[in-house]
C-alpha cells in the first residue's frame, strides 16, 4: 500500500467530518466561545445617537454566522420593522467612552464609560450608542475588537465555508434546514452564477441520496462543494504528481522550488503536516488533492510577499528618502464645499498608516480655534478635539513620525492658543527641540524619530520681524500662501507684507523639523537647510517634473516637498499621485475621503513595509547627485528592463452588482493595469466570461515589458461587462511590482473603499524575467530592480 501512493479509500462523509473538524463555525472557535460574544448574540437594547435631539431606541444583535450585527428598531408600528446590519468586516476601529461629537453632547446625562463608537471604513456614518449600563458597554467593545481580530486571522477556507452558510441561511426560504429544488436554483441567483437547468438537476439528484426531492444538511454541503470544486488548482496538482492521486513530500518541494519558496525537504513535510486532512497520507508524509487544495487557499499563497507584512526596510535613512503617506483636507467627510469637518477621518487616515494630515485652522468663538475649509458651508470641529484625537490614534498603526501639516489662517492670539493645546494634550510625543545640537546636514531617520510628533508650518525669521509690528511672516501653508508664492505672477515683486500674516512666538517655536517656505528654485541645492520644505500645487509639481525632472529628483533627494490637490477639484477629487513618486517626491496628499483609483495607488504604494507610512525610495531617487529622470529613463540608473507575464486563471466567489435584481448575474472581465513611469504605463484585459461570477475561467496571459520597476505598481481589476453603458467596478487589488510573488497566487479582492471583498478573490500566475532569464525568488527580483546581477 505504501508503494501505491494512493490514501485508503474513505467515505465522502467521513472526509466531509474531517474538513468540518478544520473549519469549525466562527463562533465556537477558541476564545471565541466566550461570555462576550454569547451576550451579544442574545442582544441588548441601547439608544443610536446623532445629536442631542435626535436619540433612538436601537437593539443591537450578533447574529449566528458571527459576523453581522443585526441593528433592528425597537419602535413597532404597522410597517416593517426598520432593520439595518453590518459586518465586522466593515468596522475600522471602536472607540470607548463619549469621543464622538454626537455622544459629547450627552455630557452631563450618560455616564461616559456607557457609551462607545463604532467607526465604520469608506464613507459610511459612525455609530453611536449609548448602553444600559457600563458592564454591557465593555462586553460589546471587547466583543466586537475579538471578533475583529478573528476575522483578520480567517484562512480562505473558512471565508468559504462561512459564506456558504449565509447564503444557505438565506436560500432556506421557510427555515426548515432542508432545500427543494426550487430554493437550491435560488441559492445559485444569490452566488451569482447561472448554471444550465440540465448540469443544475443532474447535479441536484446526484446529491439527494434520499431521493425524496429535498437536500438535508449533509446533502446541501455536498452540493456546495461541488460547486466550489476547483479544476484549475487540480490542474496544478496533477501536473507535479506523478501518479495523480497524492504529491510525494519530493514533488511537493519541485512545485514550491517553481513557486520561489523554501524548496527544503524540511519544508514540504511542515506542509504536509500542516494542511493535509487524510490521517494516512499525513503520516507517510503525502499531499492529497483535498490536501492541496487546502493549502493553495491559504495565506502562505497571497501574492503579496508575507516579508513585506513587517517593517523590512532600513529606518535609518533620512526623512527625506522616504515616501510618507500623506493625507489632504484631513478633517473632511466628503466634497470641501458642504460636507462635514470631523474627528472621525482623522481616526481613519491614522489607522491606514498615514504619517502626515492636515489641519485648515482658523479662529473660532470664545477664543478656541477650530478646523474647517474656510470660506465654505463645511461644518467646524474645535481644534483642541482633533489633537485630543491625534494623540490618541497617532501611533495605533505605525511607530513612526506623524506630521501636522498646519494651514495656519489664526490669530496671533489663536496661535497661542494652539501652540498650547499641542503642548498639553500631546506631552512628550511633541518634538519641541532637534535631537542634536550639532548644525543640521541631513534630516533625522523616522527610527531616530520614533514616536514623535512633529509640527510642519512657519518658523520665525528674526530679520524679517520688521515686516510686522508684533511678529514675522507666516505661511498659510499647503493651500494658501504656498499657492500663491508658488505661482507664475511674478512673486518675486509682490510685497513680503502683503503676503503674510503674524505668527505667535509660541506657535514658530514648535516647528523644528518641517519649516514651510516658498520654493525659490533648484539654485544651490547644497546650500539649502535640510529642515527646510515647500509644498506645491499638483500643477506646478507637475510643471517641474516635465521640464526639471532631474533637478527636482535631486532636490528631493535632500528637502521634503508635499503635493497638495489643485483648488478646483470641489468635489474632493484626487491626482495620480505616481507622477509625484516619480519625481521623488515624499508627501504626495491626497483626499483620503475619496475613493477611486487614486486611492488604491496610495494603499497599494504603502501596502509593504508593514503599512507603516513610510516606504523608503528607490537608491536612484536619493543622491543629489543623481542623474535620474522621470520623463526619459531610458538606460539611465533604475532602467532595468524586466518581462512580466500574469496569466489570469480564474475567479472565485465574485459579488452582485445589480442586487435588487435576483436574475441579474455578472459578466466578469479583468483588466491588469501597470502604473509608473510613463513609459511603463500600461493596461490590458482578459475576455468577458457570461453570467458567471461564481467561478469564471479565463486562462488569459497578459505580457507588460517594465524599464523602471522599482517605481512599478501593479493594479487587478474586475469590472461587470455591459454592452450598453459603462462597466461596473467589481473590486481590485494594488501592490508594488517589488512586493509581487511569482508562482500560482490568490488575489484577495477589495471593495471600492479599500475594505476586503472577502471572499472574492482572483487566482493568477506570474512570471518575472529578465532578458529571457525567469526570475523566481523576491530576492532575485529585488536585487535584479536594484541594477546588481
Amino acid at each position: 500500500m505504501l508503494g501505491s501512493g494512493k490514501p485508503p479509500a474513505t467515505s465522502p462523509r467521513e472526509e466531509r467530518r474531517k474538513v468540518a473538524e478544520k473549519t469549525v463555525d466562527l463562533s465556537r472557535r477558541p476564545g471565541l466561545d466566550n461570555e462576550d460574544i454569547r451576550m451579544m448574540m442574545q442582544g441588548t437594547n441601547m439608544v443610536k445617537v446623532r445629536s442631542q435631539r435626535w436619540q433612538k431606541s436601537r437593539n443591537l444583535r450578533l447574529l449566528e454566522d458571527g459576523l453581522t450585527v443585526w441593528c433592528e428598531s425597537t419602535k413597532r408600528s404597522r410597517k416593517a420593522k426598520s432593520q439595518q446590519t453590518f459586518a465586522v468586516t466593515e468596522v475600522e476601529c471602536v472607540r470607548e467612552g463619549c469621543k464622538s461629537e454626537a455622544l459629547k453632547c450627552l455630557s452631563g446625562t450618560a455616564q461616559d464609560n456607557q457609551c462607545f463608537t463604532v467607526v465604520f471604513r469608506g464613507s459610511r456614518k459612525s455609530l453611536d450608542l449609548l448602553c444600559p449600563c457600563e458592564e454591557e458597554a465593555r462586553r460589546w467593545v471587547r466583543g466586537l475588537r475579538t471578533l475583529k481580530e478573528h476575522v483578520a486571522n480567517m484562512t480562505q477556507k473558512e471565508k468559504l465555508d462561512h459564506w456558504i452558510r449565509g447564503y444557505l441561511k438565506r436560500a432556506d426560504q421557510n427555515q426548515d434546514g432542508k432545500m427543494s429544488y426550487d430554493e437550491v436554483k435560488r441559492l445559485l441567483q444569490m452566488i451569482n452564477i447561472d448554471l444550465s437547468e440540465q448540469y443544475a438537476r443532474n447535479l441536484f439528484k446526484k446529491c439527494d441520496r434520499s431521493g425524496d426531492g429535498r437536500l438535508d444538511h449533509i446533502e446541501i454541503e455536498e452540493f456546495c462543494r461541488e460547486l466550489l470544486r476547483r479544476p484549475e488548482l487540480d490542474s496544478v496538482f496533477r501536473h507535479y504528481s506523478s501518479n495523480g492521486c497524492v504529491l510525494a513530500t519530493a514533488e511537493l518541494r519541485d512545485f514550491l522550488g517553481d513557486q520561489g519558496e523554501d524548496a527544503s525537504l524540511k519544508h514540504a513535510q511542515s506542509l504536509i503536516l500542516t494542511y493535509e486532512l487524510n490521517e494516512w497520507a499525513q503520516k507517510n508524509l503525502f499531499m492529497t488533492q483535498n490536501g492541496f487544495t487546502m493549502y493553495m487557499l491559504s495565506r502562505e499563497n497571497d501574492v503579496v510577499n508575507p516579508n513585506h507584512a513587517l517593517v523590512y526596510q532600513d529606518m535609518t535613512h533620512p526623512l527625506s528618502h522616504y515616501f510618507i503617506s500623506s493625507s489632504h483636507n484631513t478633517y473632511l467627510t466628503k466634497d470641501q464645499v458642504t460636507s462635514a469637518s470631523s474627528t472621525e477621518p482623522y481616526i481613519r487616515a491614522l489607522i491606514q498608516g498615514c504619517r502626515c494630515v492636515e489641519l485648515d485652522c482658523w479662529d473660532g468663538d470664545k477664543g478656541e480655534p477650530v478646523i474647517y475649509h474656510g470660506h465654505t458651508l463645511t461644518s467646524k470641529v474645535p481644534f483642541k478635539e482633533v489633537i485630543e484625537t491625534i494623540n490618541q490614534y497617532a501611533f495605533r498603526a505605525s511607530p513612526y513620525p506623524l506630521i501636522l501639516s498646519l494651514e495656519n489662517h489664526c490669530s496671533v492670539e489663536q496661535q497661542a492658543v494652539m501652540a498650547k493645546h499641542l503642548r498639553t494634550i500631546l506631552g512628550n510625543k511633541l518634538l519641541i527641540k532637534p535631537l542634536r545640537g550639532q548644525p543640521l546636514k541631513d534630516l533625522p531617520s523616522p527610527e531616530e524619530l520614533k514616536g514623535c510628533i512633529l509640527v510642519k508650518g512657519k518658523k520665525q525669521i528674526p530679520h524679517l520681524s520688521q515686516l510686522g509690528k508684533n511678529g514675522s511672516c507666516a505661511s498659510f501653508s499647503s493651500s494658501s500662501e504656498d499657492e500663491l508664492a508658488n505661482s507664475n505672477k511674478n512673486t518675486s515683486k509682490k510685497d513680503p507684507a502683503k503676503v503674510c500674516s503674524k505668527l505667535s512666538p509660541e506657535l514658530s517655536e514648535l516647528v523644528v523639523y518641517c519649516k514651510s517656505v516658498p520654493f525659490r528654485g533648484f539654485d544651490n541645492l547644497s546650500e539649502k537647510p535640510p529642515d527646510e520644505m515647500s509644498s506645491f500645487s499638483e500643477s506646478d509639481a507637475l510643471k517641474l517634473i516635465k521640464d526639471s525632472g532631474k533637478l527636482f529628483v535631486r532636490h528631493n533627494s535632500r528637502q521634503l516637498s508635499r503635493i497638495y490637490p489643485s483648488g478646483q477639484r470641489l468635489q474632493s477629487s484626487n491626482y495620480d499621485p505616481q507622477e509625484m513618486w516619480n519625481g521623488g517626491c515624499q508627501m504626495v496628499a491626497l483626499n483620503f475621503q475619496t475613493p477611486g483609483e487614486q486611492m488604491d495607488l496610495n494603499q497599494g504604494r504603502f501596502l509593504p513595509n508593514g503599512r507603516c507610512g513610510y516606504v523608503l525610495k528607490p537608491s536612484f531617487l536619493c543622491s543629489t547627485t543623481s542623474n535620474f529622470n522621470p520623463e526619459n529613463t531610458g538606460g539611465g540608473p533604475g532602467h532595468v528592463p524586466t518581462q512580466l507575464t500574469i496569466r489570469i486563471i480564474s475567479a472565485q466567489q465574485l459579488p452582485k452588482i445589480n442586487t435588487e435584481k435576483a436574475s441579474s448575474i455578472v459578466d466578469p472581465q479583468v483588466w491588469v493595469e501597470i502604473h509608473g513611469v510613463a513609459i511603463d504605463n500600461a493596461r490590458d484585459k482578459t475576455h468577458r466570461i457570461d453570467n458567471n461570477g461564481f467561478n469564471p475561467r479565463w486562462n488569459c496571459t497578459l505580457s507588460f515589458q517594465l524599464q523602471v520597476p522599482d517605481l512599478a505598481l501593479v493594479r487587478f481589476v474586475v469590472e461587470d461587462h455591459d454592452h450598453t453603458a459603462k462597466n461596473d467596478f467589481v473590486g481590485q487589488f494594488t501592490l508594488p511590482f517589488t512586493s509581487l510573488r511569482a508562482g500560482y497566487r490568490h488575489v484577495h479582492l477589495l471593495k471600492a473603499d479599500g475594505s476586503s471583498l472577502s471572499p472574492a478573490t482572483l487566482f493568477i500566475h506570474v512570471k518575472v524575467s529578465r532578458k529571457g532569464v525567469p526570475v523566481k525568488s523576491v530576492s532575485e527580483r529585488m536585487a535584479i530592480a536594484r541594477g546588481k546581477p
